[in-house]
């Protein structure tokens, strides 16, 4: 009884301390900052996971494996040809355009540091911050082989247990949610925790940027399956656009994005808070960070 009031104690101070975050603050626009730089960087990073998956086998064994994995992707709402198309991309990418992909790639760091800060004032701002920030942001690249494969190799024990693939029942779906969504939260737990401990200002102590990550890496990848799940509605969404699907479907992605950065903004406050509070603790040893 007394570990379950502790509990809840700790978490009704973990929002409490979000919530003096926000206080004063525009979460709407820190979110539409960074899903704006988002929109420059998401694709080159998803062309540059699946270059990264030809060095083995090569451009076309890797675009083969990939295109086995469509099946995977709800065909309601037009999803497979735009996959089919960055698959074919990225697949034959070539070292020349995987260097030039980097660059817009790396925009997405100097959203994550523009939108924290107009949250969060950087106590002590580094010199040249965006570009620092946009620097670090490509660190992950150098260990893109480690997260893409991974995925890869999971898709093809998925693809059997997908309606197409020649699943279709209970089982199977509850298996291919939790699998795919306990993968998809591993790798972006790792991702979170590296922004948050060394893109994003004021930095919190290792273990609390990792249990952040972790704790918002849980509530993205269940947000990615919502989205999953959204491409299987059997919705036009050019309908508010005369029937142009490319606008509506730019939109719609937009929209989710703007959503998902939202609650990315909130994992990272909540870390905060969390740090505050260990910082706070009499039983940190030194109060340091590590």
């Amino acid at each position: 009884m007394g570990v379950t009031r502790t509990a809840v104690a700790e978490g009704r101070a973990l929002v409490a301390g979000t919530g003096r975050g926000l206080s004063g603050r525009d979460l709407a626009g820190a979110s539409a900052t960074l899903t704006y730089y988002a929109g420059i960087a998401v694709v080159a990073w998803l062309l540059l996971v699946l270059w990264t998956t030809s060095w083995g086998t090569g451009a076309d064994g890797a675009e083969e494996r990939w295109a086995r994995l469509r099946v995977l992707v709800p065909p309601d709402m037009g999803g497979r040809p735009a996959y089919d198309a960055l698959v074919a991309a990225g697949t034959h990418l070539g070292l020349l355009g995987a260097v030039v992909v980097l660059f817009p790639a790396s925009f997405y760091g100097e959203g994550l540091r523009r939108a924290a800060t107009a949250l969060v004032p950087d106590p002590d701002p580094p010199r040249f911050p965006a570009w620092r920030a946009r620097v670090l942001a490509l660190a992950p690249a150098l260990v893109l082989p480690a997260l893409a494969w991974p995925l890869l190799l999971v898709g093809d024990l998925l693809v059997p247990l997908a309606p197409e693939g020649g699943g279709g029942g209970a089982g199977d779906l509850v298996l291919r949610v939790v699998v795919g969504f306990t993968l998809l939260w591993l790798v972006l737990a790792v991702l979170l925790a590296w922004s948050f401990r060394v893109i994003l200002p004021d930095p919190p102590r290792t273990w609390v940027a990792v249990l952040g990550g972790m704790a918002t890496g849980a509530f993205l990848a269940g947000f990615l399956h919502g989205f999953q799940l959204f491409l299987s509605l059997p919705v036009d969404v050019g309908v508010p656009y005369g029937g142009l699907g490319v606008a509506g479907g730019v939109v719609a992605v937009g929209l989710w994005l703007f959503v998902l950065h939202t609650f990315l903004l909130l994992g990272w406050l909540a870390t905060r808070a969390l740090e505050e509070r260990v910082a706070r603790s009499p039983r940190t040893d030194g109060g340091g960070r590590a």
